[in-house]
């Protein structure tokens, strides 16, 4: 089984070296969903850990549906990412309706692919029309792997979906499953075929800052060792 370790922080790339965890996914603003982080954040956690750094492409909360001008931002990141030795990128783009956004897909797809750049579909995935449909059309895009919950806001309920994503990309593209996963689901998880497991290592300190500058967040060093300790 393969581990990604979602962060925000230097130490959480530095704890997935520990742990071996093969890749981290970057993120800012993680009570948002995730937002794209800053460079230098990046930059240091590519130096400082041997995991494989892969940046969320998304610089505004508030859903997956973007314009051009979206556009242009992302492709930025994407190419900033890379110049900050990151393997791999991670976004998502739907429609209004809830399909995939298959023009910006694309192009943010031939960006990464021209700079040698891994690419992930994120929880975006979760809120699409068609499933089935959408990751036929990541495949045919040449996406690298897919992050799915199984369409569900608690995982354990999407395990039936996830294993038939599995099947059906037979091979032919990642499924990733993340979006809750813990000690008590992670065999459960395993057992839909998938060969990658996201989740998230931090928890929020619970002092508040006095300006109300929001808290930081510290590695959870219990919840990594639960579900490593059971592959």
């Amino acid at each position: 089984m393969t581990f990604e370790f979602c962060i925000d922080s230097i130490e959480g790339a530095i704890a997935a070296q520990q742990h071996g965890a093969k890749r981290v996914e970057i993120c800012a603003a993680l009570e948002l969903g995730g937002l794209t982080p800053s460079m230098g954040l990046i930059e240091q956690c590519a130096l400082q850990s041997s995991a494989e750094v892969h940046v969320m492409i998304r610089h505004v909360a508030g859903g997956f549906v973007y314009d051009l001008n979206d556009l242009k931002v992302m492709k930025n990141d994407i190419r900033a990412s890379k110049t900050a030795e990151a393997c791999g990128v991670v976004f998502g783009c739907l429609t209004p309706e809830g399909e995939l956004d298959l023009p910006k897909t694309k192009a943010l797809v031939e960006v990464a692919r021209q700079i040698d750049l891994e690419t992930t579909f994120h929880r975006a995935f979760d809120t699409c029309k068609d499933p089935f449909q959408t990751m036929e059309q990541l495949i045919e895009l040449g996406v690298t792997r897919i992050l799915t919950s199984g369409q569900q806001k608690n995982i354990s309920n999407g395990t039936d979906l996830i294993r038939r994503l599995v099947t059906q990309a037979n091979g032919r593209i990642q499924i990733m499953a993340g979006g809750g996963v813990n000690a008590y689901n992670a065999l459960q998880l395993a057992q839909t075929g998938v060969d990658a497991l996201h989740f998230t290592i931090h928890h929020k300190d619970l002092a508040q800052h006095e300006l109300g500058m929001g808290t930081r967040n510290s590695i959870d060093q219990g919840k990594i060792t639960s579900i490593l300790s059971l592959f």
